[in-house]
């Protein structure tokens, strides 16, 4: 009994780590792009944002990903230091104003935020809605 409260301990105690990560990183892109809209940030380190977000979405990689291992490397070396760069070409004054903007963002419990998730949400489930739909006047027009 010991041994199985002390390993749901540990699984909790990382669940908790990641997602506390997850929230850390979240704010850190927000800020990022804060900065990104700020006039005092150069060209440079604007272009390199709009370049790292391009490549971070975009289908098509330098080593496709479906090359077991070396395909997600690029994603895992690339990004990250892009970000790096991103971060050392953005004046420190800058990056913490919009940390703080970003971080107040996140602990404020705004009802646009909930307007939104609302919206995005009814969006999906009309879209799954629609594709049913037509699946299923496709699959009976068949029969």
């Amino acid at each position: 009994m010991l041994r199985v409260n002390s390993v749901k301990d540990l699984s909790s105690n990382r669940l908790a780590r990641w997602k506390a990560r997850a929230r850390e990183l979240k704010q850190e892109v927000h800020a990022l792009a804060l900065a990104c809209k700020d006039p005092r940030v150069p060209w440079y380190a604007k272009l390199l944002a709009v370049c790292i977000v391009a490549y971070a979405l975009s289908p098509i990689d330098l080593i496709p990903d479906f090359i077991l291992v070396v395909g997600y490397l690029d994603d895992l070396i690339l990004v990250p230091l892009g970000i790096y760069l991103l971060l050392k070409f953005i004046p420190p004054e800058v990056l913490a104003q919009c940390r703080e903007e970003a971080r107040s963002a996140a602990t404020a419990r705004t009802p646009g935020r909930w307007l939104a998730a609302g919206v995005i949400v009814a969006i999906w489930i009309i879209l799954a809605l629609w594709i049913l739909r037509w699946s299923l006047r496709l699959l009976g027009g068949r029969g």
